[in-house]
């Protein structure tokens, strides 16, 4: 590793650790703002348990002291226990969501990524040809089309028509079709950037020089064409990644799954605050992470790349 690229990671990682602690400080103070409070009620509470409750989880002292008192247990990893899930930390809470979201998040993920490659390739390998002009079609329609309503159609289809898979996704089955719904977008994206990053890369000096050196299509393809056609698939995979791993919200409340997307969900709904700021905070986490990660694998899949 060279000195630039060492002094660029640390920059990163400095800019990083400021863009937490200015998500955690916006996170905090807006969720304060808002009207209402995790113990607001439809049937009103007496002021004396409404006192104690607030107490108990330390709501009862000045905002800015809560948030210094927070942001130094955040730094530790401790979110602190859950209002509104009584008995439970928001560490374990989100220890048990991540398992799954993480188990169909990477698996869709791999999915989206392996055919989205393979769609775009061929697309660009033979383009203007009936095959390219269906896949732009279907990743087309497939990127237009908001993940509630392609996961609403599977639901219809497939549970309630065909009676082939279960809705609820915390049973056997249950998570094929919210792994299809998660896959489907980041499917059509890929298969999108790669098609025209490989007709920019097909048109470059080098690819025509190898040719007429005699090398084989299929080493072009490969050795040349593919590899650095991949550097804007790998741009999207880091974000893309942290956000389908941590789970997506709309397709997780309409399956059901059991996930840390239907976990943060309901802790909005419910304004229990802990589990809102400890879940902002691992996801906020996960995208800084893979999009320093994201550009460090430029300087790997291709050397040329000077990261200052």
């Amino acid at each position: 590793m060279d000195s630039k690229t060492l002094r660029y990671i640390i920059k990163r990682i400095i800019f990083a650790v400021v863009t937490l602690w200015a998500v955690i400080t916006v996170t905090f103070f807006v969720m304060h703002a808002v009207p209402g409070g995790p113990f607001t009620r439809e049937k009103a509470i007496s002021a004396e348990a409404q006192a104690a409750l607030e107490a108990k989880y330390g709501l009862d002292k000045p905002l800015f002291e809560q948030y210094t008192t927070y942001l130094g247990d955040a730094i530790h990893g401790n979110f602190g226990p859950s209002i509104k899930q009584r008995g439970r930390m928001v560490s374990d809470i989100i220890a048990d969501g991540m398992r799954t979201s993480a188990k169909i998040g990477l698996i869709a993920l791999v999915i989206a990524t392996i055919t989205g490659v393979l769609l775009g390739s061929a697309a660009a390998l033979r383009r203007n040809s009936l095959l390219d002009r269906v896949i732009m079609v279907i990743t087309t329609a497939f990127v237009s089309m908001p993940s509630f309503i392609m996961g609403s159609l599977l639901l219809i289809l497939f549970c309630i028509t065909l009676r082939w898979l279960p809705a609820n996704g915390a049973s056997e089955g249950g998570l094929i079709l919210p792994v299809i719904t998660l896959s489907l977008y980041p499917m059509s994206y890929i298969t999108r950037l790669t098609r025209s990053s490989m007709l920019d890369v097909l048109g470059q000096d080098y690819i025509r020089t190898a040719k007429a050196k005699g090398v084989s299509e299929r080493n072009v393809i490969l050795k040349h064409a593919l590899k650095n056609s991949l550097i804007p698939v790998i741009t999207y995979f880091g974000p893309e990644l942290a956000y389908i791993v941590t789970g997506s919200l709309v397709v997780e409340q309409i399956f059901a799954v059991p996930g840390i997307g239907r976990y943060f969900v309901n802790s909005i709904t419910g304004r229990d605050y802990t589990l809102i700021m400890g879940t902002t905070i691992v996801l906020a986490t996960l995208i800084v992470i893979m999009n320093l990660v994201s550009d460090i694998l430029y300087k790997v899949v291709d050397p040329r790349i000077n990261l200052e």
